[in-house]
């Protein structure tokens, strides 16, 4: 007890001494970032947009989807500028490359506290340019990004750090590692749906594993994009960071290019289900930010033995919910951001009415401008559809919820599957075993169960598709560790005792026996039973004795002349 008791004693203060570090919070510095132009204007103008090609131009306009009140304009950049951007930033990634861990945690401390104290700002300006309500700001812009910042600092040095792999049974002499180094630059495009969450997300991982990052923002978010890069260059300022570290490009290509990671994800509800508690996180996934979402839930099977009542409880929701311009009244959704998308979105609904499909309900509007009215599309609940009709096969992107029936497990997962897509599922079932069964079958790089989406708010999980939907994942530690040059390394484990020397039998010249020593040293290292390895041991240790103890041989040497 006498040895003990100094052990506990030191233990237990150790524990209280960690306790209050971290009960103690970081002295984390405010930066202030000027936001005085990106703050609401009464005598804002409404803009008319061009269409086609000749909305080309080399200046970005940027307004509001759900008023259509004018943002202002941002220089498109030439190739020679954006050239330009990249060099400043590979020369400023060479600097920051030296930063500790310390330094770059520090970095996302004041980005969260910037965060945390400008919430309505950051939603508001989301809002204006996407025209999503605050509410869908703050879910998908803020909460994602928290979460992704936090588990940096909780866990993105130990995934950064060398890890240690197993030798395998010839290397046991050795050790093996993989190494995380920075790549340099690293480039994004990034969407508009979400501007705040898909600038800071690339730009997070890139800049704490040792990176510079250039990223291009979306043509139809360009001003919020701008404004967050403002963000990101005062909290680097703060740590000493160079200033090109993170170089913006807000363009709009001549020739129009569209990269996106689709999605049309499958949301599956079986019969037992605690139906008005799915129902509503069904009305969510699908007209989250007016259903502007790469995971969003776009197609929706229900066991034909609670498929009416799945119906009725979407279509009394779906009547409740008021549409119009987000920062202008209690509305439950916002605008469409893109031109013309309501156009693509009524042309989903004719066709799928074309081929027997019907109307259960559509939400209402609020008090719309008459110059915006275009921007917007109700929420569309559509039954009786299958899939011969283009809403269940390609890319809604809207508020669209289109139902159909399955009758058994096989069935939903049969149509689950039948898809060009696979983003995400979702499975509900009063059985969990069920719902992981189902999921399991399921052809997506994310699935949720009992739940929609929340893989994405595990940073820890990687996030990305198969087929159409892309490949390649980013968030989690594989997001993370691909702004990495990945390297191998094996170094000796007993240096300098123990070396690397090759086996005289095998020795340049080769000796006659040279193959049988291979023969016996693989039967010694994967022989199928201990006392097989132990007799090839014996006889390889015979055959490298003897060879030892031989002169050298010119025998082939002879045979060649």
């Amino acid at each position: 007890m006498a040895f003990w008791w100094p052990l506990l004693v030191l233990a237990a203060a150790y524990a209280l001494c960690r306790l209050l570090l971290f009960l103690i919070p970081p002295t984390v510095p405010s930066i202030d970032v000027d936001a005085s132009d990106v703050l609401a204007k009464e005598d804002s103008f409404i803009y008319i947009p061009r269409k086609g090609k000749s909305a080309q131009s080399d200046k970005v306009q940027c307004y509001e989807p759900a008023t259509m009140k004018y943002l202002g304009y941002f220089p498109a950049l030439t190739p020679d500028e954006v050239k330009e951007h990249v060099a400043q930033a590979r020369k400023a990634q060479k600097v920051w490359a030296k930063s500790s861990f310390k330094q770059r945690r520090q970095f996302l401390r004041i980005l969260l506290k910037y965060i945390l104290e400008h919430q309505d700002l950051i939603c508001e300006v989301s809002s204006r340019d996407t025209g999503k309500t605050m509410v869908d700001a703050s879910l998908g812009e803020i909460m994602t990004t928290c979460e992704k910042i936090t588990w940096l600092l909780d866990e993105g040095e130990k995934w950064l750090k060398p890890e240690y792999r197993s030798t395998g049974r010839s290397m046991l002499h050795k050790r093996a590692k993989v190494e995380f180094y920075p790549l340099g630059v690293i480039g994004a495009i990034v969407s508009w749906n979400y501007p705040f969450h898909n600038v800071f997300n690339p730009m997070l991982a890139a800049v704490f594993s040792g990176n510079a990052a250039v990223i291009k923002v979306s043509e139809h978010a360009t001003w919020s994009g701008c404004f967050y890069f403002r963000i990101i260059q005062a909290a680097l300022s703060a740590v000493g960071a160079p200033e090109n570290l993170i170089m913006q490009r807000a363009s709009e290509t001549l020739i129009p290019v569209t990269l996106e990671l689709g999605g049309k994800d499958s949301f599956i509800v079986c019969e037992d289900v605690d139906l008005p508690n799915v129902v509503q996180v069904a009305v969510r996934a699908s007209l989250q930010s007016s259903g502007q979402n790469c995971a969003g839930a776009e197609r929706f099977y229900v066991h034909s033995d609670i498929y009416s009542a799945f119906v009725s409880q979407v279509v009394k929701i779906v009547k409740s919910i008021c549409v119009g311009p987000p920062l202008s009244g209690r509305y439950d959704m916002g605008a469409i951001c893109m031109i013309e998308h309501s156009e693509k979105l009524q042309n989903l609904v004719n066709d799928a009415l074309d081929k027997g499909a019907e109307i259960a309900v559509r939400g209402s509007f609020g008090n719309l401008g008459e110059d915006a009215v275009d921007q917007f599309f109700p929420p569309t609940v559509l039954v009786n559809v299958n899939h011969t009709m283009k809403i269940m096969r390609e890319e809604a992107f809207g508020p669209i919820i289109p139902i159909m029936k399955f009758s058994s497990d096989e069935e939903a997962i049969r149509l689950a599957n039948d898809s060009k897509y696979g983003l995400g599922c979702a499975v509900f079932s009063g059985n969990q075993k069920r719902a992981i069964k189902i999921a399991s079958q399921l052809h997506c790089g994310v699935a949720a169960i009992n739940d929609f989406a929340s893989s994405y708010m595990c940073q820890s999980l990687p996030f990305g598709g198969v087929k159409d939907s892309g490949f390649g994942r980013f968030a989690g530690v594989e997001g993370l560790r691909a702004c990495c040059l990945v390297k191998a390394v094996v170094e000796d484990r007993f240096w300098p005792y123990i070396k690397t020397m090759i086996p005289k039998p095998i020795q340049y010249p080769v000796s006659e026996h040279g193959f049988e020593f291979q023969e016996l040293l693989v039967e010694t290292l994967y022989g199928y039973s201990v006392w097989d390895r132990l007799r090839s041991l014996v006889n390889l240790v015979k055959m490298i004795t003897e060879q030892n103890s031989k002169p050298a041989s010119n025998t082939r040497t002879k045979k060649r002349r």
